[in-house]
């Protein structure tokens, strides 16, 4: 035997690096890391939903009627009839002299906003463009929180992406049981809108007698308690502050009776407002509002600084957490609804899983015989880095806990293909070589040298389609795309520097009167 080389070297530990990090999947054991198995190989939820975008402009005025009461309160413009309704925010100033002010104020605060004027009476209305806007906003913007939301409730590569117009199709492997799938449910169609209003102490006596109508005609609206659906607020429309302005919430425990609530912590604006507020409403009562239902509506004894406050609302510890990451993942800008769901059982992905197993063993065996029976010691060669090939792959994908899907498994059959191709290549390359009458040393090296062009061109031709595929693709053809590409690199690594290592560590006991055996080839023409 020759000397080691280095590049048998890199090639050993190549080989190590795979089976070490391929274990855990293999052998699906619970420490290390692994591949994830998608939904059609191991089941799950499949779930395609519809975002109704229209109540995001709703929800833009309300932000804007905010807005415009904390600027005005702010410049110290004296206001009145601040109101929501008819698609527009309507108030009137009392002092004709604070016009420029206002007039000003709307100009350089509210763009996208057409703001008409009678009198003292301004009516602000969104424009055609910035409905149209928010809309598209609201789709894109459920997208991002859905995925956010399953990704810290520490669901392994879920997939979230948006078909066609206003619909969202939402993958979700590995879940099994109806309470599991119940929960995700609520996860991703929870608004986690969170609102601070303000109780309307002069009418709150009368919110059990009065109706949704006269309420919105004082600017009000009536909500329930989330505990007792019989017990009513009467509160102002246009809240103090939403959940915008929410930086992060975490669970915590009520020290009296250690309940299960949730601390949340508002950004620079929001503490301030919340601070102003407070300041000015010692005595009255501020309620926390959550997707429309009230949880507490305390008394204001102080005034509130730093910006954090708390939620209570007799929660498990499940919808404690599950209700902390809506909100740390933001509020919907509109209602999500399911247009379709089904579930995939883990049955269909075990058959999968078969029919794919028996493919690329099929695959890999044929190969393996073929490089045998036609190119003898050459072909066991191709074999060994064929197997340490299918190796890193696997480890690679274990170390990213990449998710198999049945196209990334089809990605693992095609792979044993082209890692061989490679092979193939350089052994007809030194074959044509050795017929010519060249050395054997000459022939390894220079049947090397000639191949590699071609083996690059194609590989990079290919790699760069598998990475338009991984960047414009979603879910299975990202799969695809992801395990041919390390494929190509693993085949780059173990067909050219590999294969050509261990021919450099044989060439000392290569023969030439022996090239059936390491090439097979039965003649070769006298130079």
């Amino acid at each position: 035997m020759g000397k080691l080389n280095y590049r048998i070297v890199i090639f050993f530990f190549a080989f190590l690096f795979g089976v070490i990090f391929s274990i855990p999947t293999l052998t699906q054991s619970d420490e290390g890391k692994k591949i994830t198995l998608g939904l059609d190989l191991q089941g799950g939820l499949h779930m395609l939903l519809s975002v109704k975008s229209e109540v995001a402009v709703e929800s833009k005025l309300k932000s804007i009627g905010t807005s415009i009461k904390y600027n005005l309160e702010e410049e110290e413009v004296i206001f009145d009839d601040l109101r929501i309704g008819q698609g527009m925010v309507r108030f009137e100033i009392l002092d004709k002299d604070d016009l420029p002010k206002v007039s000003k104020l709307l100009a350089e605060e509210f763009t996208g906003v057409q703001a008409n004027q009678n009198g003292l009476v301004f009516e602000l209305l969104l424009t055609s463009e910035e409905i149209k806007q928010t809309q598209e906003q609201a789709i894109n913007q459920a997208v991002e929180t859905i995925r956010n939301r399953l990704n810290q409730f520490g669901l392994a590569e879920p997939t979230v992406a948006r078909q066609g117009i206003d619909k969202i199709l939402v993958e979700v492997p590995g879940i099994k049981t109806q309470a599991d799938e119940q929960r995700i449910r609520e996860l991703i169609a929870k608004a986690a809108h969170l609102q601070m209003m303000a109780v309307d102490e002069d009418r709150a006596a009368r919110v059990d007698i009065m109706s949704e109508e006269e309420a919105e005609s004082y600017g009000d609206v009536i909500l329930s308690d989330i505990n007792h659906e019989q017990t009513k607020y009467l509160l102002y429309s246009i809240p103090i502050l939403d959940g915008s302005m929410l930086v992060d919430a975490k669970v915590g425990y009520d020290q009296q009776n250690n309940q299960p609530l949730i601390n949340f912590k508002l950004n620079g604006q929001g503490a301030k407002i919340f601070g102003d507020f407070s300041g000015k409403s010692v005595g009255k009562r501020m309620a926390v509002v959550l997707d429309g239902k009230v949880y507490s509506a305390p008394v204001i004894r102080e005034r509130i600084g730093g910006g954090s406050g708390q939620i209570s609302g007799n929660f498990t510890p499940q919808e404690a957490h599950d209700i902390a990451i809506a909100l740390r993942s933001g509020a919907l800008l509109a209602p999500v609804q399911v247009e379709e769901k089904r579930s995939v059982g883990p049955s269909l992905g075990a058959d999968s899983i078969k029919a794919s197993s028996i493919a690329l063993a099929v695959g890999f065996i044929t190969v393996v015989i073929f490089m045998l029976f036609y190119y003898s010691m050459a072909g066991l060669i191709a074999n060994v880095a064929l197997v340490v090939n299918l190796f890193l792959v696997l480890a690679v994908m274990s170390l990213f806990e990449a998710t198999l899907t049945l196209p990334g498994m089809a990605g693992i059959v095609l792979t044993v293909g082209m890692a061989v191709d490679a092979n193939v290549i350089i052994s007809e390359r030194i074959r044509e070589l050795l017929h010519e009458g060249s050395s054997i040393t000459k022939a390894i090296e220079q049947g090397y040298n000639n191949a590699f062009t071609a083996i690059w061109d194609a590989n990079i031709t290919t790699l760069i389609a598998a990475v338009v595929l991984f960047a414009y693709g979603t879910g299975p053809i990202k799969g695809f795309s992801l395990t041919i590409s390390i494929g190509i690199l693993a085949s780059m690594l173990t067909a050219i520097l590999g294969t050509h290592g261990i021919y450099q560590w044989l060439l000392p006991k290569i023969n030439k009167k022996r090239l059936n055996f390491w090439f097979g080839i039965k003649t070769v023409e006298a130079k």
